[in-house]
């Protein structure tokens, strides 16, 4: 890995931030380019198949401050893949970034999810998970996770880490 991120090097993954710091700045679990990255695949792999539609899940309302997360950034990379493919340049099929989940809030995206089915026991968005996979309740994922299913009206299935906090352990959210 190239570090540089509190996912992917040496550094702590921060805990328990509050909640009017959990939207201002980069922080530092951004890991650099990630979304270029996965879009980068899914366009190559896109052109091979010969599809105009590539899906992403990011999200803009709930993010951390991920730049890679914006619709700025989602319109750009959308705008490069047509000048850097066959299909975009020869006008034949144009490739469109599709992001579902762009303007939905964490509990709009908890309620379609609950109405598709999703089994959100089987999911995590934990950032600093234990060793045997346990979420941690406290990291930025988690409480915005938490935050969720709370608005949602319903508790999180998913598995935490035992925690003598009241938060995680009645799984209310921040």
């Amino acid at each position: 890995m190239f570090g540089g991120s509190a996912l992917t090097g040496d550094t702590d993954v921060p805990k328990d931030r509050p909640p009017t710091e959990l939207s201002s700045g980069v922080p530092i679990t951004y890991v650099p380019a990630r979304n270029t990255i996965f879009l980068s695949f899914a366009l190559a792999w896109a052109e091979v198949l010969r599809s105009q539609d590539i899906f992403i899940g990011v999200n803009a309302l709930d993010y951390s401050g991920y730049p890679d997360c914006r619709p700025e950034y989602i319109r750009a990379y959308e705008q490069m893949a047509n000048l850097a493919t066959r299909a975009g340049t020869e006008g034949h099929a144009p490739i469109t970034i599709r992001t579902p989940l762009i303007d939905l809030t964490k509990r709009e995206i908890i309620q379609l999810g609950q109405r598709l089915g999703v089994d959100y026991a089987l999911t995590t968005s934990c950032y600093d998970p234990t060793a045997d996979g346990a979420a941690c309740g406290h990291c930025d994922a988690c409480q915005l996770r938490l935050r969720g299913f709370r608005e949602a009206g319903t508790s999180d299935p998913a598995r935490y880490a035992p925690a003598a906090d009241e938060q995680v352990a009645g799984r209310v959210g921040p």
